[in-house]
């Protein structure tokens, strides 16, 4: 592995450990539309693999170096991307180490890639995926368009890689794990939330905060930092924004109208009313409003902002619809850390009030179910049936009296179960009425199709 940072320039070739994966889909994807060789491994084939493959990308499944294209095994000119989800026992990235490839986390090349535009970043514990989708939408239905590397399958592109090869713009979903955010370059900065995550890596809360203000403190002077109201981080230039509260940007008046969101803005310059969001929820509203104040800094003019928001569709896996009946809607939703499943809850039950709703959820990681039980506990007590599957361990290993049977013991709500998910499968296909959910980070969306056909039978 080298020491020093090559340029970008030096290669014509991208393989990727983890090609599956959502943010380095993204990389292939964008490697790809470059005229580059790329190829990759991941542990399991997905519709997502699927996709890259028939994209004319190559991608093995058996962790074997022998499987690496032969193509690739000129190092000089082979650029290797992984992500931190790897094990570090994984046979092909030490391969790669041992052999003199040049080989970077995808959080690394994002920065080469990014260092010559204008970058965009947007971090936060929660709301990262939508918000870096809504702000590229809005980006490409205006004259300035934008490149965008986003964590989630958006609806409107149908892709998690925008391209504008013409435009300085690029938006990067900004993550957090691993402190990667750090590597970018970012000229402005949207932070949606800095709710405590990942301690597994940070410690602590106070090395959570840090680690985002050490992000905030890329942005140069005459770049600007967009925060919720919450959010207590410093920069230069800091634009606040929430939702009733005090600050630059405050969203008021949020209703649901003919089946249209609404809700209306007052900005340092102005009062904006009757804004229609494409997307339901309340956490939604204040992604917009987050949007809308890097677009008007920007110099987008409000006419296409609102017109980009009205025609948003949302991401896959974020509050996305799968049955919408008169007698029941089932709504399939990513959030895995109480906070989101607060603001998950709290949407459906402003849309849908006096319903029934029946949660699936998927706790994501040990750490993470550990560390915010009592979080867990407490949401999920909202609802009024639960259905808890497995813990999805992820790079984890387990950890003794941290399992989904002793969330079941602490959870009040009415009715509650573990079940695996084939169980639920077969449960949930006898529904004909109310609000359902599926709840998580994990593999937990192969059971959405199912559930689907299930109840439109």
């Amino acid at each position: 592995m080298t020491s020093q940072q090559p340029h970008i320039t030096q290669f014509n070739r991208a393989y990727l450990i983890g090609i599956g994966g959502i943010g380095m889909s993204a990389l292939a994807r964008y490697f790809n539309s470059q005229g580059w060789s790329v190829a990759g491994y991941d542990k399991t084939q997905t519709a997502l693999t699927d996709q890259l493959s028939n994209e004319g990308i190559d991608i093995h499944y058996d962790d074997l170096k022998d499987e690496i294209p032969e193509s690739f095994k000129n190092t000089s000119q082979t650029l290797v991307i992984y992500t931190p989800a790897i094990p570090e026992d994984m046979g092909e990235l030490n391969y790669v180490f041992d052999n003199g490839y040049h080989v970077f986390k995808r959080s690394q090349v994002l920065g080469m890639i990014t260092r010559n535009s204008k970058a965009i970043g947007v971090a936060g514990t929660h709301g990262k995926t939508t918000t870096s989708t809504m702000l590229a939408h809005i980006f490409d239905v205006s004259s300035l368009k934008c490149n965008a590397f986003l964590g989630g399958i958006s609806s409107n592109f149908n892709s998690n890689f925008v391209s504008a090869p013409d435009s300085e713009i690029t938006v990067i979903e900004a993550d957090e794990f691993d402190r990667s955010f750090l590597q970018l370059n970012p000229f402005a900065s949207i932070i949606t939330s800095t709710d405590a995550d990942h301690l597994d890596i940070y410690g602590n809360n106070e090395e959570f905060l840090q680690g985002f203000q050490a992000y905030s403190d890329l942005i140069p002077d005459e770049g600007f930092l967009v925060r919720h109201v919450n959010v207590e981080l410093s920069s230069k230039n800091t634009i606040s924004y929430g939702i009733n509260c005090k600050a630059d940007y405050s969203g008021t008046n949020l209703r649901f109208e003919n089946g249209d969101f609404i809700f209306d803005l007052s900005t340092p310059a102005k009062e904006i009313r009757n804004i229609k969001l494409g997307i339901p929820g309340i956490h939604n509203a204040e992604n917009a409003i987050a949007c809308i104040a890097v677009a008007l800094e920007l110099g987008i003019d409000g006419a296409t902002i609102l017109k980009a928001l009205r025609t948003f569709k949302g991401v896959k896996r974020r509050f996305e619809y799968h049955v919408r009946t008169k007698d029941l809607v089932y709504i399939d939703d990513y959030a895995h850390h109480p906070t989101e499943i607060d603001a998950l809850i709290s949407s459906v039950k402003l849309l849908y009030p006096n319903q029934r709703i029946t949660g699936v959820f998927q706790p994501h990681l040990f750490t993470r179910t550990r560390d915010f039980f009592d979080g867990f506990v407490t949401q999920l007590s909202r609802l009024d049936e639960i259905i808890l599957l497995p813990i999805y361990p992820a790079r984890e290993k387990p950890i003794p009296g941290i399992t989904s049977k002793r969330l079941f013991e602490e959870v009040t709500a009415p009715d509650k179960k573990c079940l695996t998910p084939s169980e639920t499968i077969d449960y949930i296909s006898n529904k004909n009425e109310g609000i359902l959910l599926t709840i998580g980070a994990g593999d937990i969306d192969r059971i959405v199709t199912p559930i689907k056909t299930a109840l439109e039978k």
